[in-house]
């Protein structure tokens, strides 16, 4: 017979856990599930990422997120999260993939497949899918995309150490990125389609880049697109102009974002707009179309991953179990 439990929520990132928080002391029996470990979003982000919001709006359910500086790290944060799990108790099952959602009756069948390729099935009085944003990155499309020369991550600077890196996008991520390698013996530079770098920088990241910008110590090719990519150069093209560019590079490093894979929605037969990837939901419950389905985190963005973060999709574990609630 299948496990039955009250609500099963899709994914252990920070969004996931706040919902798991959030039903703690309730009456719902609640599961995260995920494919990976337990916030395996967080992992994937440079190893000495500082972050943009400080400790307090990053904390959930309450539990205080004491550190000695005002923003906390990657290495902060993975230990954050793990103490709220501990403190409410929640049930995580890591490295069990959801391969398939269906309603049965006024139940929800999920399809769970374990690490050593077991298919197990459960059954949920409601879903949560709280997949995050980080499937499937935003290619170039570019011919030469697939060598291995070309990442769409970055961890640190040490495995391009005097070499020639081309730094993709003019965003947090990619900024960041260019400066510690420029501080690491790399010869990094950046192309850009517009022309400056965007707003979201933080704040006091901005006067670094700048000055690094203007005193040419790391070249920027603004109003430039990356054209073609061969083993030992890249084409650049200028948006404007036409002109293509060619610059000698061992390695690119294409900060250009992820994007959401809203299949399990799609199957549950959630409606996505086809232009914004936004999920119909009302965003007082954060339930779908499909009644018993919620969505929480950057799913609720749709293809605009900026406009969720951890410190506003964080509220929506509250709103779903208030909704249960009645």
């Amino acid at each position: 017979m299948s496990e039955m439990i009250d609500l099963a929520v899709v994914g252990a990132g920070p969004c996931g856990i706040a919902v798991g928080a959030a039903a703690a002391g309730t009456r719902h029996r609640t599961v995260l599930f995920d494919r990976g470990p337990l916030t395996a979003s967080l992992l994937n982000y440079p190893w000495y990422m500082t972050f943009f919001s400080t400790a307090a709006k990053l904390e959930i359910g309450g539990v205080p997120f004491t550190i000695p500086d005002p923003r906390p790290t990657r290495r902060d944060a993975l230990a954050y999260y793990r103490r709220v799990v501990q403190h409410y108790g929640i049930e995580v099952r890591q490295h069990q993939m959801i391969t398939e959602v269906a309603r049965e009756g006024d139940a929800f069948r999920l399809s769970v497949r374990q690490r050593d390729g077991r298919l197990e099935t459960v059954e949920a009085g409601a879903v949560v899918i709280a997949t995050g944003g980080f499937h499937e990155p935003n290619t170039l499309d570019v011919p030469g995309e697939e060598l291995p020369k070309v990442f769409h991550y970055y961890h640190e600077p040490y495995p391009f150490t005097d070499q020639e890196v081309l730094v993709v996008g003019a965003g947090n991520s990619a900024v960041e990125a260019a400066l510690e390698m420029y501080r690491n013996e790399v010869r990094v530079r950046l192309v850009h389609f517009a022309d400056t770098i965007d707003r979201g920088v933080k704040p006091w990241v901005v006067p670094d880049i700048t000055n690094r910008l203007e005193k040419g110590e790391i070249p920027v090719h603004w109003r430039h697109r990356v054209a073609r990519i061969d083993w030992n150069e890249v084409v650049l093209h200028h948006v404007d102009t036409g002109e293509e560019t060619v610059v000698p590079n061992d390695a690119v490093v294409a900060m250009t974002g992820w994007r959401a894979n809203p299949l399990l929605l799609r199957s549950l037969g959630v409606t996505i707009d086809d232009e914004t990837g936004i999920p119909t939901h009302d965003p007082a419950t954060m339930e779908t179309d499909v009644p018993g389905v919620y969505i929480a985190g950057v799913l609720a963005a749709g293809h605009n991953a900026n406009k969720i973060f951890i410190e506003n999709g964080k509220e929506h574990g509250g709103l779903i179990v208030s909704a249960l609630d009645g």
